[in-house]
């Protein structure tokens, strides 16, 4: 099996998403979305951003290589009663079921930064998105202070080293990389921009029950939850993550958790 879609489906990450519906919301109200646009959301898990875009009256599809994500995310569509938004697996790395030029915007929010070959996935959403139509991509940052990518950095130190060939997802946060991915896909620098923008994740309990929502179904810590069993130091993790979370969490109320995390928000205008 595809490593990457091992990965996803082997947790829930329903149970991480219920956390990031509100600030999911608040980006796509940002993307100024009108009736009838054709959105592509790549890596769109069970709709976080999807649900809302067609909510917003886009015509929306939603690919992600997890098939219990895709069912989820159609669940949801249904439940809101959304004929405009349905959600199919596929590869960013290899969109070949989707014709050229086809989209008005692509958005990928911590999708596709997750899918190998990373110049792959740049021209595959080049190529999918109409002349004049727009990328945003939401890519976290390496090595930056806040919560995602502190815990794939405790996540790291506690797995087995990453096989060889291997391209951290968190690559797609520096700058200089993505201008060279979507260069390679025929898109002058000009045509990119970049801000520092915030996710927030909130949560109606203590800190150290998201840590376990993340320890029971988030993949990358399932793994290192794994690894660290096997070492004997899962202890440890569990100790290191819940200081993380309490530590930036900013919720006054002690029994619930809003921590927010920085990323870098990317624009790409498809000439």
């Amino acid at each position: 099996m595809n490593p990457n879609k091992a990965l996803w489906e082997k947790g829930d990450f329903t149970r991480i998403a219920d956390s990031m519906r509100e600030s999911g919301e608040n980006l796509v109200k940002s993307l100024g979305i009108s009736k009838g646009l054709k959105v592509l959301d790549l890596g769109c898990g069970d709709g976080t951003t999807a649900i809302p875009e067609a909510r917003a009256g886009a015509d929306v599809l939603g690919v992600d290589i997890a098939r219990n994500l895709v069912e989820a995310g159609n669940k949801r569509a249904k439940e809101f009663d959304l004929t405009n938004c349905r959600f199919q697996e596929g590869d960013a790395s290899n969109l070949e079921n989707l014709k050229d030029k086809t989209f008005d915007l692509v958005v990928s929010i911590f999708g596709a930064m997750f899918a190998p070959k990373p110049f792959d996935v740049a021209k595959e959403m080049v190529r999918v998105t109409r002349s004049g139509g727009r990328i945003v991509m939401g890519n976290w940052i390496p090595n930056d202070p806040t919560l995602v990518a502190q815990i794939l950095k405790i996540s790291a130190a506690y797995s087995p080293p990453p096989p060889d060939g291997f391209v951290s997802p968190m690559t797609w946060g520096i700058e200089d990389n993505v201008l060279e991915r979507f260069g390679s896909a025929g898109v002058p620098k000009e045509s990119i921009s970049f801000v520092r923008d915030t996710y927030t994740f909130n949560f109606a309990a203590k800190p150290a029950e998201l840590v376990d929502a993340f320890r029971k179904y988030y993949g990358p810590t399932m793994n290192a939850f794994e690894a660290a069993e096997k070492n004997g130091r899962a202890r440890d993790l569990q100790a290191e993550l819940e200081g993380l979370f309490n530590s930036q969490n900013k919720s006054a109320n002690k029994d619930s958790t809003s921590i927010p995390a920085t990323f870098l928000r990317v624009k790409v205008v498809r000439h």
